[in-house]
C-alpha cells in the first residue's frame, strides 16, 4: 500500500490494519520456517508496509502533541 493512500485513512483504520499485518506477519514467518511459503516476497513487501504505518501514525502523533501557536 502506497504512503499517500495511508495517509488519507484515519487512525483507527490505520491501526487496524497494522494489527492485521503484524498477524499476517507472524503467519508468513511461520511459513517460512516449515518450508511452504508461496510467495517470499510478500514478507518483505509486508514489513514495508508496516513501517509505513508507523512512520504515518508517529508522524500524526507528533503533529497531535505539537504546541499550537497563537498567530502573533
Amino acid at each position: 500500500m502506497k504512503a499517500k493512500e495511508l495517509r488519507e485513512l484515519s487512525l483507527e483504520e490505520i491501526n487496524q490494519r497494522y494489527r492485521e499485518a503484524v498477524k499476517e506477519s507472524f503467519d508468513l514467518r511461520m511459513k517460512r520456517a516449515t518450508g511452504k511459503t508461496e510467495n517470499p516476497l510478500r514478507v518483505r513487501l509486508l514489513r514495508r508496509d508496516m513501517a509505513r504505518m508507523k512512520t504515518i501514525l508517529t508522524e500524526r502523533g507528533k503533529a497531535a502533541a505539537a504546541p499550537r501557536s497563537t498567530g502573533k
